[in-house]
């Protein structure tokens, strides 16, 4: 044991952390070092509890930061390539990367046409430390089921080189599943949220709030209080969450939103935020995403060549609304992953080399 807190002690000496973050460890494993040394019968589960915290303060990303991509035209390339039509949506989105390529290059000391540049290495800290200026609006796309909501904002994090944390408040129970618990518990941890951070290992990342309609009814208010602070500038910049127990700097993070609406999300929490509305797709729009995008994607993660299945454009109207009107995409990527499904099915069991879908047979390569 003496030997393991040698190595907490060189590892907190040498992290880089901040100076408070660091003295407060140094306490605790002085602590910890005394309580060990006086034998105390409540030493072995001291020990557990102070190591399991110093290691998860040290593997948190206090100054890890990724470096932005700021080039709106290579931004503007991955919209054009992840999003079919929406044309609205993605000029708005762009406005608000213009709104954050211009500040940061700014912070830079580089002319708003120059061309991009990565940053030179030394001058990342220093440079990076201009998210917590920023101001862009938060973005809060809402929208029926399967209308690209959050592939909206996994695209924005592409754009930008930015890793993505997605919370889903559909699955949380109470305002603690993303402030974490208090280490006076027995069954303590962090939040979701230091839990996310600690995974993708930066501090700015894209933070999508998936759903935010869906939250427990029982726990709305406890959790919009939350939501509250994450989403505020002055506030977010000295998050604390309870496990911790010590400020944590989110103000480099972007955070989008989703919701199917917003009826039941607090006026505080709206406020906050930016509202796009999210419109449902035309028939036709769906014909040629599922031509685009959807079938070469299917084909492309079953290994399967494009040569292999066809389809008529007569059988595309039949897998776009096998069941009536539907605002998204979701049926139909259902449909179309089925239908190269039973192809790959087909080829393997020595029925053909290749398969063309149509009126007259599209029936057999449809699920059910």
């Amino acid at each position: 044991m003496q030997i393991q807190l040698h190595t907490l002690r060189t590892r907190v000496h040498d992290a880089n952390l901040p100076s408070d973050v660091r003295t407060k460890l140094t306490e605790q494993l002085d602590r910890l070092d005394f309580i060990m040394t006086a034998g105390n019968a409540a030493a072995f589960s001291f020990y557990d509890q102070t190591v399991t915290y110093v290691q998860w303060v040290l593997e948190l990303p206090w100054y890890n930061k990724s470096t932005d991509m700021l080039d709106i035209a290579r931004a503007k390339q991955i919209f054009n390539k992840n999003h079919y039509g929406l044309d609205q949506i993605k000029h708005r989105i762009l406005e608000y990367l213009s709104v954050i390529i211009m500040q940061r290059k700014s912070e830079l000391g580089e002319t708003p046409h120059e061309e991009y540049t990565p940053l030179r290495k030394g001058t990342t800290e220093q440079a990076l430390s201009a998210h917590k200026d920023l101001r862009a609006p938060i973005l809060c796309f809402v929208g029926l089921v399967g209308t690209g909501k959050t592939t909206m904002a996994v695209s924005l994090a592409e754009a930008l080189n930015r890793k993505v944390i997605r919370i889903p408040f559909g699955g949380l129970s109470s305002a603690l599943d993303l402030r974490g618990l208090s280490r006076i518990h027995n069954e303590a941890e962090p939040g979701i949220v230091m839990r996310s951070l600690r995974r993708v290992g930066v501090n700015n990342p894209v933070i999508l709030l998936d759903e935010l309609d869906r939250v427990s009814d029982t726990q709305r208010s406890e959790i919009m209080g939350v939501l509250v602070e994450l989403l505020d500038p002055a506030q977010n910049q000295a998050f604390t969450d309870h496990y911790i127990d010590m400020p944590f700097d989110l103000s480099g993070a972007i955070f989008v939103a989703t919701a199917n609406n917003i009826n039941k999300v607090a006026t505080a929490v709206i406020d906050r935020m930016e509202i796009i509305q999210m419109p449902s797709y035309t028939d036709e729009e769906k014909n040629h995403i599922a031509k685009q995008y959807l079938l070469p994607r299917a084909m492309e993660a079953t290994g399967m060549d494009p040569s292999i299945l066809m389809v008529d454009d007569v059988v595309w109207p039949i897998l776009v609304r096998p069941l009536g009107f539907d605002p998204g995409i979701r049926s139909l990527n259902r449909n179309i992953e089925g239908m190269v499904r039973k192809a790959a099915w087909k080829l393997l069991n020595g029925e053909g080399t290749s398969f063309k879908v149509t009126s007259v047979n599209y029936r057999e390569f449809l699920e059910g």
